[in-house]
């Protein structure tokens, strides 16, 4: 038999399954050319036969159970550009939904041997060893009979090898293929036949939908429906899926299946009654309610399968979690998590936490063993102590409720490690919450450590161990981050989006790709994002300390903000910390500073200093400036002449001051057009 399904179809190690040893597959499943392959002509055949090496390439396993059945090949865990490339150029092309099952019965008549070959029928009661005497690719099933000797394994006491005949003989000896596992055999000569059973078992299992031949053939199926499925079930696979966006797909994708037979059994019913009875008039409503539904529910299916869309689709459901407000009983939880409650530990949390002040009326204490639990219990109002230890989470944080997180003792003594790539690792949409003294770590994720989509949320004396984005700060939100560190962002460090409030003193950011980035804010519908950053010692970062997104068209009105520097005196950057909250520096001298306008200072380390946040405090001022010209231009264009002072108020609401940028490879500032 041709190679070219082995190369097109080789087993990746990578992916869960039974042990095996795939020495020597990969080098020889790789180096065959795919056009040499599956649609050869018999002679073809021959020749390739008599070149390459004897025996086989596929690894093999062993059911387990009581019953010693034959050596199985492993076929189920295959890569997926594996499985991508045997769809795309040899079973599907570019065929309609209507011409898959014709497609699939050419392909198998080319590499699949019509007899002597034995495989195991597996079904959920039962699995028994039997022999193919001949295959109809129309059917896509296989003639077969009992395999000598015997093998038989039931799950299900009651269900005998002589039901498994009788069974037989009502499906007339005929199985579907994909429900057959093709015994192993050394010769090599049914590794093509393992495979192709292979590629149709995963087909009808994970990527055909009882309605897809009813939908419009506009394009083709494979681009239109088999690649991302495909592309879907593998991202699944690798945990690149957020849990809550796979559970909702299974269960749209079982509702649409539920709602689909329905639809059918109505739809023959109809086509069996009689015309014009109201029987009739009623079930064709029915049939309408149902076809709405039935669309409805696969757009739905549709916008997840699709890799970009599904990624708003799960923004918007994490940033759509309804709070649970105060308890019925207006009763508050001190929530306590420990994998071991020690009596020392409990005497030390009694004195420090739990019992710190007489209470008025007892307080309820809940014992948990992970922080998910205790989080997933929390109502509005409650608090949640984590123990020293190291706590493994597979699930996100979804705090709606204004709680508090708060770790007992240090954050490298309090370690809440994430797995799981597909999940954000904290998500927050409370009024208040607070998070302190804990270190949250990621493992191979793809999505951001901590998004704030409303209210507030504090972080202080934390630590933030990125694979992706660190903090991203949404619109309306409002972020306050205190004497904590954040580092190993893939991207940028904190994030900050328009109409956001955000303040990061005395933190350390670094070895990020960026330090920090603020979001374009020139569109009419954004409000100019509140910064103040204190003390802060950004360094080590792989791009820019400080970065600012702004479109291109921003850059043309560069000149233009000339004839505006005169109103940007009467604006004040508050420059000193909370002791000197009152102090202000006029603009214009940090302005510049950040030019070199200024004369040298005596101690040039804290010239740099200065002029770094300087230069960020100018760009957002000149920012702030042009953001209001055009505004002004759009009023002007409507016929306003004269605008109300507040509304044309641009003043950045910023304290930008203390900060030290170091060894950062693009420098303290810069900007990035798009």
């Amino acid at each position: 038999m041709a190679d070219g399904l082995l190369a097109a179809g080789g087993l990746g190690s990578e992916v869960m399954g039974p042990e095996r040893d795939c020495t020597g597959w990969a080098a020889a499943g790789e180096p065959a050319p795919l056009e040499k392959g599956l649609f050869q002509d018999e002679d073809s055949y021959s020749d390739c036969s008599e070149q390459d090496k004897p025996g086989t390439s596929l690894p093999s396993f062993v059911l387990a159970g009581k019953t010693n059945f034959p050596e199985m090949f492993q076929t189920s865990h295959l890569l997926f550009y594996e499985r991508f490339r045997a769809y795309q150029d040899y079973i599907l092309a570019d065929c309609k939904a209507s011409e898959v099952r014709e497609f699939t019965a050419e392909f198998l008549e080319k590499v699949l041997e019509p007899s002597g070959w034995r495989a195991v029928w597996c079904t959920n009661v039962f699995k028994v060893l039997v022999e193919v005497t001949d295959v109809d690719f129309a059917a896509l099933k296989a003639v077969v009979r009992l395999a000598d000797p015997r093998l038989c394994e039931c799950h299900v006491s009651t269900f005998t090898v002589e039901c498994v005949m009788e069974l037989l003989q009502l499906k007339e000896h005929r199985l579907p293929l994909q429900e057959l596992w093709v015994v192993s055999d050394d010769s090599g000569a049914f590794d093509q036949t393992a495979l192709a059973i292979e590629h149709v078992r995963f087909f009808y299992q994970n990527i055909w939908r009882s309605w897809d031949e009813e939908e419009e053939d506009e394009y083709d199926y494979f681009v239109r429906c088999v690649e991302p499925r495909l592309r879907l079930h593998y991202d699944i696979l690798e945990d690149r899926v957020p849990s809550g966006l796979v559970t909702d797909y299974r269960s749209l994708l079982s509702q649409c299946e539920e709602s689909y037979r329905t639809f059918l059994n109505l739809r023959s019913s109809l086509s069996n009654c009689n015309l014009d009875t109201e029987q009739e008039n009623i079930s064709m409503v029915e049939g309408l309610k149902l076809y709405s539904e039935i669309e409805q529910l696969k757009q739905k299916l549709k916008l997840i399968e699709n890799p970009l869309l599904r990624y708003v689709f799960g923004y918007q459901k994490n940033s759509n979690i309804q709070a649970k407000g105060v308890r019925p009983n207006g009763q508050k939880v001190r929530h306590v998590v420990s994998s071991a409650m020690m009596p020392g530990l409990l005497q030390s949390l009694l004195r420090d936490r739990l019992c710190q002040e007489p209470c008025k009326e007892e307080v309820e204490i809940q014992f948990h063993r992970d922080p998910l639990s205790a989080i997933n219990a929390c109502y509005e109002g409650d608090t949640v102590i984590v123990c020293p230890g190291r706590y493994v989470v597979h699930g996100t944080f979804s705090i709606a409720d204004s709680i508090e997180l708060e770790g007992y003792g240090l954050p490298d003594d309090v370690v809440i490690e994430k797995r799981g790539r597909g999940d954000t690792f904290v998500d927050c949409t409370g009024a208040d919450i607070k998070i302190s003294s804990i270190k949250f770590v990621q493992h191979g994720a793809v999505e951001g450590i901590l998004i704030i989509h409303r209210g507030k949320t504090t972080l202080e004396n934390c630590v933030l161990q990125c694979e992706t984005t660190g903090v991203t700060v949404r619109t309306s939100a409002e972020f306050l981050m205190k004497t904590s560190d954040l580092y190993g962002a893939k991207g940028a460090g904190v994030e900050i989006y328009p109409g956001s409030k955000c303040t990061l003193s005395d933190n350390g950011i670094h070895h990020c790709k960026e330090g920090i980035l603020i979001k374009d804010f020139l569109d009419e519908h954004y409000d100019i994002p509140k910064i103040s950053m204190v003390n802060n010692v950004i360094h080590n970062n792989e791009g820019y300390g400080v970065v600012l997104v702004k479109p291109t068209i921003f850059s043309d009105l560069q000149e233009n903000t000339q004839d505006g520097t005169e109103e940007n005196k009467a604006l004040k950057i508050q420059t000193s910390g909370e002791a000197d909250a009152a102090e202000r520096v006029d603009l214009e001298e940090l302005i510049q500073c950040a030019t070199g306008k200024m004369g040298l200072c005596a101690r040039s380390d804290l010239c740099e200093q200065v002029e770094g946040n300087c230069e960020i405090v100018h760009e957002l001022l000149v920012a702030s400036t042009q953001k209001g010209q055009l505004r002004k231009k759009r009023l002007s264009e409507l016929g306003i002449t004269q605008a109300d002072d507040n509304l044309m108020s641009q003043e950045m609401f910023v304290s930008i001051v203390g900060n030290q940028f170091k060894w950062n490879g693009k420098g303290s500032f810069g900007t990035f057009l798009f």
